[in-house]
C-alpha cells in the first residue's frame, strides 16, 4: 500500500513504552492522522468493542503496540495473565483489523519467542527450534501465537501483516516499578533510591553473567516506522543493536551514570533467566536501518526522565 502522511494510523497500545515513543516518531516524521485510544475508552480484550472502534473509525494501518509485559518476577508470578490477556488483546486486534480492511498490520513480539540455549546471535530462524525460557514461557508462547496468526492470516487471506521482534527495550516512559519491572528500569530505580537514601550496598538479582541487548524505545519506534514504510513479507524481522552487555557490566553503567558511590551484592539465589540473548540484525540491515543511540547515551536521557517525572512514574502490576 502506498503509505502517506495523511494515512489514517491506529497505534494500540499508545500509553506505554513503545507506543508512545511510536507516537512521537510518527508525529516527528509528518504523520498527522493517529488514532488513540486509551485502555479506559477501549478494552483491546472485549472483541465486540474491537471490532466496534474499528468499523466507526475505519483506520488504514494498526501498529500493535499493546501487551501485558514485566520482567523475570511478573512473569514468573501472573502466568495465567500473560498468556491470557496477551492472547486475548492480539487475536483481537489482528482478526478485527482484517475484517475492517485494515491494509496494513505491524506486530510487535519480543526476543523471549526464542529458545533458551538456541545459538547465538538468535537469528530468525531460531523460532520454534527448542524449549523456551521457563520465567517467561507464557509471554512469549502468546507472542510466537500473536506472529503465526499474522502469518495464516496472510496465507489465508493475504492480509498484509508484517512481524517485528525487539530486543530488550528501554527509555522515556518506562515501568519503574521494583518488582515488576524490566532489569534496566529496575535498576535505574535502585541505585537512585540507594544514592538518596545513602546506602551502602545495591543488591542484583542472579549472578550478573548473563548478557542482554538493550535497545533505547525511540530507536525501536523508528525501526518500526521505517519497516511500515518499506517492509512487507511474511517473515519475522529482528530488531536490535547487533551488541549485548552482561548484567553486571549494565549495573555498574547505571551505577556510574546515577552516581552511587556503594557496593553491589549479587543474589545469586534468584534466577538468572537466560544466559545470552543476543539478536542477529542483518535482516534489519539489509532492510537499510541501524539504531542510532548508544547505551550510556540512553541510559542518560533515561535517567534524566526519571528524575523530570518522579511523581507520576508508570508502576504496573
Amino acid at each position: 500500500m502506498d503509505i502517506n502522511y495523511k494515512t489514517k494510523i491506529y497505534v494500540a497500545g499508545h500509553q506505554g513504552l513503545v507506543g508512545s515513543a511510536i507516537i512521537r516518531n510518527l508525529q516527528s516524521k509528518g504523520y498527522d492522522n493517529i488514532v488513540t485510544r486509551t485502555r479506559q475508552s477501549l478494552d483491546l480484550m472485549d472483541k465486540v468493542a474491537v471490532d466496534c472502534f474499528f468499523s466507526q473509525e475505519k483506520p488504514l494501518v494498526v501498529i500493535d503496540a499493546a501487551a501485558k509485559v514485566g520482567g523475570i518476577h511478573a512473569n514468573d508470578n501472573y502466568p495465567a495473565e500473560f498468556i491470557y490477556n496477551n492472547l486475548s488483546i492480539q487475536n483481537n486486534l489482528i482478526d478485527g483489523a482484517y475484517r475492517a480492511g485494515v491494509q496494513k498490520f505491524v506486530f510487535l513480539g519480543s526476543s523471549c519467542i526464542y529458545p533458551k540455549m538456541a545459538p547465538q546471535p538468535l537469528k530468525e530462524d531460531y523460532l520454534l527450534t527448542g524449549a523456551l525460557e521457563p520465567t517467561n514461557e507464557w509471554y512469549a508462547i502468546a507472542k510466537i501465537a500473536g506472529i503465526k496468526m499474522c502469518q495464516a492470516y496472510r496465507k489465508q487471506y493475504g492480509f498484509n501483516a508484517i512481524s517485528l521482534m525487539p530486543t530488550n527495550l528501554y527509555g522515556p516512559g518506562d515501568n519503574f516499578d521494583l518488582q515488576n519491572s524490566h532489569v534496566l528500569p529496575a535498576l535505574i530505580r535502585k541505585f537512585h533510591e540507594a544514592k538518596i537514601n545513602q546506602e551502602a550496598t545495591v543488591t542484583i538479582w542472579g549472578t550478573g553473567t548473563p548478557k542482554r541487548e538493550f535497545l533505547y524505545v525511540d530507536d525501536m519506534a523508528d525501526a518500526a516506522v521505517f519497516l511500515l514504510e518499506h517492509y512487507s513479507d511474511t517473515g519475522v524481522v529482528n530488531v536490535g543493536t547487533g551488541e549485548d552487555i552482561s548484567i553486571k557490566a549494565l549495573a555498574q553503567l547505571v551505577q556510574q551514570i546515577v552516581g552511587f558511590n556503594g557496593v553491589l551484592v549479587f543474589d545469586v539465589g534468584k534466577p538468572d533467566g537466560a544466559p545470552r540473548k543476543l539478536l542477529e540484525i542483518s535482516k534489519l540491515r539489509q532492510q537499510g536501518w541501524e539504531a542510532k543511540t548508544d547505551l550510556a547515551t540512553g541510559v542518560q536521557q533515561t535517567y534524566g526522565w526519571f528524575l523530570n517525572n518522579q511523581q507520576h512514574l508508570r508502576v504496573v502490576t
